[in-house]
């Protein structure tokens, strides 16, 4: 009698499933399964663009077709809200970034007896993978590894390693260094040497008191929909511009004949600078750096939005408070928006556009807010991680 088995779906770390609940790492739906792993391999594998791929953990599903892609995203999206039991009215076709369109990401690099190593960790390690290669970032980021790798060669620390926080701004790339305490003349004419040469929009070093800004040609800043923010060192920013528009784009829409909205969880003002046309809105954000640089941008763009620095998981916004609004656009943390979410539903608020970066705690907020009488109208769920198991999502919930 056969054993074999086929894959039918991915489960959520990208390995594949078959139906009976067996798993098998690299296999995707199609494969069939032998008693020793995958034994024939089905229409959806596609040769993995970078030579890491397999031992990098920045990406699972470099050898997935984009129908394999698409689909992962979806189901993750869907089974979350089924799992709690949500009605979804409208499933709007599933976004993916392109290859080479991310605009941040954390590196990390270490001196070693022959020069240094930069790139990510192996899946599963604290060991680093080399990078001669990322099909996954903004080339203008890649281009940064070498002199980097360089620099760390020089004068990196002789033991541990050494965080390099890269991110697209509108002066180039923000280069953030932590770990790396520079002694001496010599290593500090090096760094802005480095920065320099390379066109840094700006770098901060972390010596072990916070980070310091050593070079920064012209204040750094990242466009909000036409609008100037300045960027605080470490901020945090949509993965690539492309998803970012389309979220958007469907936020505009759900929120187009809301007079006066709110902003909860608001950053640097993503959506709100996008949204604040034809009405009032009040932008709510924790991180006070954040806050007063939305301030202060929102200030030189005029206009009626304000801004208010709040934390709203101490703190929320009451249910009185909320009540005065015809919709709430909010985009928390992967951990959710728990307290916030209690207040929302004993509001009187009618309209909630919910951005997430984690489809369970996603999930189990809209949950609750189904229990108070809201309706899951519209979902679309975002890959903006290409080739990753992470997965983000934008939906309209309305009572």
């Amino acid at each position: 009698m056969s054993t074999d088995q086929e894959i039918v779906r991915l489960a959520a770390k990208g390995d594949g499933i078959t139906a009976d609940g067996r798993h098998q790492s690299g296999a995707l739906p199609g494969d069939i399964l032998g008693e020793d792993g995958i034994a024939a391999k089905g229409p959806h594998h596609v040769t993995p663009p970078c030579r890491h791929f397999g031992k990098c953990g920045g990406c699972q599903l470099q050898h997935a077709d984009e129908t394999v892609l698409a689909n992962f995203v979806r189901d993750r999206v869907v089974n979350s809200a089924l799992g709690q039991g949500l009605e979804i009215g409208e499933l709007l076709p599933e976004y993916l970034s392109p290859p080479a369109s991310r605009r941040r990401a954390t590196l990390h690099a270490m001196r070693t007896h022959k020069g240094a190593i930069v790139g990510y960790r192996e899946a599963g390690s604290h060991k680093i993978v080399d990078l001669a290669e990322c099909h996954v970032i903004d080339p203008r980021i890649a281009a940064l590894v070498p002199p980097l790798r360089a620099f760390v060669a020089r004068f990196g620390p002789r033991k541990g390693a050494v965080d390099i926080q890269l991110t697209l701004c509108d002066q180039g790339v923000d280069v953030g260094i932590t770990n790396l305490v520079l002694e001496g003349l010599e290593p500090t004419e090096a760094s802005l040497d480095l920065a320099r040469e390379h066109g840094f929009a700006r770098l901060t070093l972390d010596q072990g008191y916070g980070a310091e800004t050593v070079w920064e040609p012209e204040p750094v800043t990242v466009t909000m929909s036409g609008v100037p923010v300045g960027m605080p060192a470490g901020s945090f920013l949509q993965a690539t511009p492309d998803a970012e528009q389309r979220m958007i784009a469907d936020a505009q829409e759900w929120m187009a004949d809301a007079n006066i909205a709110l902003d909860l969880f608001a950053g640097l003002g993503t959506f709100a600078f996008a949204l604040r046309q034809g009405r009032k809105m009040l932008v709510v954000e924790a991180d006070q750096a954040a806050h007063l640089a939305s301030k202060d941008a929102a200030g030189r763009a005029g206009g009626t939005l304000f801004t208010m620095h709040r934390d709203l998981f101490r703190n929320p916004l009451d249910a009185a408070e909320l009540s005065r609004f015809d919709a709430a656009l909010l985009d928390p943390p992967r951990a959710g928006a728990r307290t916030q979410i209690a207040q929302i539903a004993a509001s009187d608020l009618a309209r909630v556009v919910y951005v997430s970066c984690n489809p369970s705690s996603w999930a189990r907020d809209a949950a609750q807010l189904a229990e108070a009488g809201f309706k899951l109208t519209k979902l679309r769920p975002i890959g903006q991680f290409r080739w990753s198991t992470h997965v983000e999502l934008i939906s309209l919930l309305e009572r």
